[in-house]
C-alpha cells in the first residue's frame, strides 16, 4: 500500500468530518423549504431567477446540470403555479427569459426568512466562539462549492 503524506491524510480526515454535517444541514434546509410548499428544486430555480432575471431554460439547465427538457418541465410547473413568467429577451425576439411574478417573489422571500429563522434559532444556542468559527468557515465553504464551476 502506498504511503500517504500527512497532508493527504489531513484532507481525507477533514473531508470525512465535514461530509456528514454538511449533508445533515443541507437536508434540514430542504425540509424547511418543503414546509413553505417548495421542493428543493423549486427553491433553487426561483432563487436563481431572482438573482438572474431574464435567464432562460437552457441557462437554468446548465446551472443545475440537468437536461433542457427536464428543466423545461420544472419551469412549466412553476409557471402554472404562478411563480414564474416568460418575458421576451431584450436582444433576441426568438428567445424568452424568465422572471419571478409577485407571487414567486413572495414565495422565495418567505422561504429565505423561514430558513434564516430556522438557522438563527440554532446558531443562538452555540457559544460565541463556535459562531466565530462558523463565520470564519463561511467563505472557504462557499469557495469549496464554487471550485467545480
Amino acid at each position: 500500500m502506498p504511503a500517504t503524506s500527512p497532508k493527504t491524510e489531513d484532507v481525507s480526515v477533514l473531508a470525512e468530518a465535514l461530509r456528514g454535517p454538511l449533508l445533515r444541514v443541507s437536508r434540514k434546509l430542504r425540509q424547511e423549504a418543503q414546509k413553505v410548499g417548495l421542493s428543493a428544486q423549486d427553491a433553487i430555480i426561483l432563487g436563481y431567477v431572482r438573482k438572474n432575471p431574464g435567464a432562460g431554460v437552457s441557462e437554468l439547465a446548465d446551472f443545475e446540470q440537468v437536461s433542457r427538457p427536464t428543466m423545461s418541465s420544472h419551469v412549466k410547473r412553476l409557471e402554472a403555479a404562478g411563480w414564474l413568467r416568460r418575458a421576451e429577451h431584450a436582444n433576441d425576439g426568438r428567445r424568452s427569459g424568465l422572471t419571478l411574478t409577485a407571487a414567486g417573489l413572495r414565495k422565495i422571500e418567505t422561504l429565505q426568512r423561514h430558513r434564516n429563522d430556522w438557522l438563527a434559532a440554532r446558531l443562538v444556542r452555540l457559544s460565541p466562539a463556535e459562531r466565530e468559527r462558523l463565520t470564519e468557515a463561511a467563505a472557504p465553504l462557499l469557495r469549496l462549492v464554487s471550485l467545480d464551476a
